[in-house]
């Protein structure tokens, strides 16, 4: 039997993962500035600046969590050296997608645990997938189908759903693609004696 402890995230997917591992959780989304964080770190590799950013949810949280043991998780894409954030607007999302034809992305996801203030624990992995050529027809119904739900989403889709179409070719774990580095997150939270 498990206790519970706090997600430091809004993301339905992280959600979705925790729950379907029988997990007992609070929510309470981080209040950080990403893309102050992501400035600071503008000469950092991409795994350094996924980490930073779940440090710094699990931290905030955890700031006002007391004892409880916070979960911080982000994910951030890397195409041809660019680092892409969540789309702006649709048009913003459009543009993305049309960078990302034809080319390797690198989706960096980490974890952090932290608790009274201090990370206990933190771990990061990186998937490449292959992103097939999108015509502007695609594009368009694509965005039709799936804007405005991947509207929070890094790199434009939701690979559970009709964002897999995106692809040709998927290496990485499942679960890291998905938005967080799963297996490695369950066995940290045995450590803390949280499990299912």
């Amino acid at each position: 039997m498990s206790f519970p402890f706090v997600l430091a995230s809004k993301s339905a997917s992280r959600r979705a993962m925790l729950s379907a591992a029988g997990l007992t959780y609070d929510v309470q989304p981080a209040d950080v500035d990403e893309r102050a964080i992501e400035q600071a770190l503008a000469d950092v590799p991409p795994r350094m600046v996924a980490l930073a950013l779940a440090d710094a949810k699990a931290l905030a949280v955890s700031e006002k969590a007391g004892d409880a043991l916070v979960l911080g998780s982000d994910s951030l894409v890397v195409v041809d050296g660019r680092r892409f954030d969540k789309p702006t607007s649709r048009e913003n999302a459009a543009e993305h997608l049309r960078f990302f034809s034809g080319r390797q992305m690198e989706l960096h996801s980490a974890a952090a645990l932290a608790r009274n203030g201090a990370i206990l624990w933190s771990h990061a992995e990186v998937a490449k997938l292959a992103v097939r050529h999108l015509d502007e027809g695609f594009i368009t119904r694509y965005l039709d189908a799936e804007w405005p739900d991947v509207a929070g989403c890094v790199g434009v889709f939701r690979v559970e759903g009709l964002g897999i179409n995106l692809f040709t070719a998927m290496d990485g774990s499942h679960f890291t693609i998905l938005g967080m580095p799963l297996l490695a997150v369950l066995d940290a939270l045995r450590h803390q004696g949280v499990s299912l």
